[in-house]
């Protein structure tokens, strides 16, 4: 029994925590197992049937049933699996929804445009954009997760003889250039050896511009990815690019115009809404500081030399993927060039009004060029946005602040599970199709498949969390949201029933959830629990892409509120899908 303290004379009992096979797990021990033993051919058709493995052979399913006889109780004689085995089985680590096998699966020999990318804002920062402090280890931990392009900003340190990376007019402290990249060179590839690209905001004048050019390339050597010329005509693929570097930044000249032609957004004007978005949730409490503002691009620099655009040659020839500014109006920034290919940065509100009139112009610009969103000036909580705006319409580096948490960087955390998580995913080919039969974000295509999901039951929050961490006085009362995130379309999240007073909660629900772009939804599942009086308690969150969810009952782990995994904490679930 569990006993809690409600006052000083009086407590209450409660039965233990169980751990009991669900009643569906049940019916399927049952229905394949033969006298009271589900033995390898048993276990064989199980896998087959029901996990969709259709490769599965009876020596696979043999060295299942001997990997659990270290439980010797669960396994009388040997003969095959009881059904506490057959439970242990179904919610062991191994058995997890995306196969730990499969690792990198996708084409990698396409154009860089052709791949989503896993991109970090201000990457250097450990807190808010205001005040925190400038550091390579948020850089070392971005790399470790598979984050594959760094943004360093470049500023004169106060002597103006060195190069410092801070935000600029701002209070964060600086740290110096070359110990960033030595951490990139040291991280880069712990991930996976596809290539890494550090994006530079560049506020220097040429003299400390060469100085960098030495500095990158006394630093990474061979492993600096050179372009023969100033502008490719189409850009390599990550598989010609493994372990190497690419810098991007605009040319000199484009440089200096985009600072005297600055992209003015109204901070204050709303992006959609974000609730019409995500459905109703369960908010996270995060302080709003309003009293910062700034246009999107930083002011120049004090005494620049008016003839920055004749800058030194040996740092011009090192950008390998060369950046403009937004010129003119949207339609004549997004030209298409047969002839060459850019990257272009827009800050989420300037893409927000761009999806409203331009969504299918971003759509062909994004089939060659790479199209960089970064948050908007008035994130200096550093919160973020909705990564699936620009997902849906192409855009390769959707930057977001990896300091925080919140679901924002679920999804992107989610997205990057896929293709053996090496920060690159390819894109579905209904975001590369031409004309006239080019994706429209807006149109509401046809279902295509229906994902079903069943939510049997959760265990681990009483191994990881105090007795009372939920509620001092009873165990906590846990319910799961489950949902969609993609095209809007598809976007919904359901709930389960709120199971009380229960360490493992037993729910036994299951969930329909229609898709039209299966190729672009990824499956949020968070497990909370319920506060009559106040707000209810994180209990655990994971996203997953829907495209390589594995059918069958399997194992959920579970992650904190910054991503990562908990020790214990998963739950049990089962997944199919039905074509259309």
């Amino acid at each position: 029994m569990t006993t809690y303290k409600v006052c000083f004379c009086f407590q209450r009992r409660y039965k233990p925590a169980s751990s009991d096979p669900p009643e569906p797990i049940k019916g399927f021990y049952s229905k394949y197992s033969v006298n009271g033993f589900m033995g390898p051919e048993e276990l064989q058709r199980f896998i087959t049937e029901v996990q969709g493995e259709d490769r599965a052979s009876r020596e696979d399913a043999q060295a299942i049933i001997d990997s659990q006889r270290e439980f010797r109780h669960l396994n009388l004689f040997r003969k095959g699996l009881s059904l506490d085995g057959f439970f242990r089985f179904l919610f062991a680590e191994e058995n997890c929804p995306i196969s730990h096998s499969l690792g990198v699966h996708q084409d990698m020999t396409a154009p860089l445009s052709h791949y989503f990318i896993y991109t970090s804002h201000n990457s250097y920062l450990t807190g808010n954009q205001l005040s925190s402090t400038s550091s390579d280890v948020p850089i070392i931990k971005a790399l470790k997760r598979g984050v594959k392009v760094i943004e360093l900003d470049m500023w004169p340190n106060e002597k103006r003889d060195n190069v410092d990376i801070y935000h600029g007019r701002t209070l964060t402290s600086p740290v110096e250039l070359l110990r960033c990249l030595m951490s990139i060179k040291e991280h880069a590839f712990t991930a996976s050896p596809y290539p890494v690209i550090i994006t530079l905001e560049d506020h220097l004048t040429p003299d400390l511009q060469a100085k960098v050019a030495k500095m990158l390339t006394e630093t990474f050597g061979e492993m600096l990815f050179t372009p023969e010329t100033e502008f490719l005509e189409e850009f390599p693929s990550p598989e010609s690019l493994k372990m190497r570097i690419l810098i991007s930044t605009k040319p000199p000249k484009e440089y200096l115009d985009s600072k005297t032609g600055k992209d003015k957004d109204h901070e204050t004007q709303k992006g959609p809404d974000d609730e019409s978005v995500w459905g109703a949730e369960v908010s996270d409490s995060e302080l709003d500081l309003r009293t910062y503002s700034k246009t999107e691009s930083e002011p120049t620099v004090e005494d620049e030399d008016p003839d920055e655009g004749e800058r030194k040659p040996e740092y011009k020839r090192l950008i390998g993927i060369a950046a403009r500014k937004k010129k003119g109006s949207m339609t004549e920034s997004l030209i298409v060039d047969p002839h060459k290919v850019t990257r272009l940065s827009l800050s989420e509100q300037t893409f927000d009004k761009a999806t409203e009139n331009h969504g299918t112009e971003l759509l062909r610009f994004t089939q060659r060029n790479l199209l960089r969103i970064y948050p908007k000036g008035t994130r200096v909580t550093s919160s973020n946005y909705n990564p699936l705006r620009g997902w849906i319409h192409g855009a390769q580096m959707v930057a977001l602040n990896m300091q925080g948490h919140g679901k924002s960087l679920w999804l992107m955390q989610g997205l990057f599970r896929a293709n053996g998580g090496c920060g690159y995913v390819k894109k579905p080919d209904i975001l590369l199709r031409k004309d006239p039969y080019i994706f429209d974000p807006k149109a509401k295509p046809p279902l295509k498949k229906t994902l079903l999901v069943w939510v049997y039951m959760g265990d681990g929050w009483r191994f990881d969390f105090d007795q009372t961490h939920f509620d001092k006085y009873s165990p906590p009362d846990f319910y799961t949201r489950v949902g969609i995130a993609g095209v809007p379309a598809d976007t919904v999240m359901k709930k389960t029933r709120t199971i009380e007073d229960n360490w493992t909660p037993v729910w036994n629900e299951k969930f329909d959830f229609p898709l039209t772009v299966p190729e672009l939804a990824l499956l949020r599942i968070e497990v909370h629990e319920y506060d009559m009086s106040e707000k209810d308690d994180f209990g655990g969150q994971t996203c997953l892409p829907v495209w390589e969810l594995r059918p069958g009952i399997r194992t959920v782990p579970l992650c904190d509120r910054k991503g990562e995994p908990y020790k214990s904490v998963k739950l049990l679930m089962r997944f199919e899908i039905v074509l259309y």
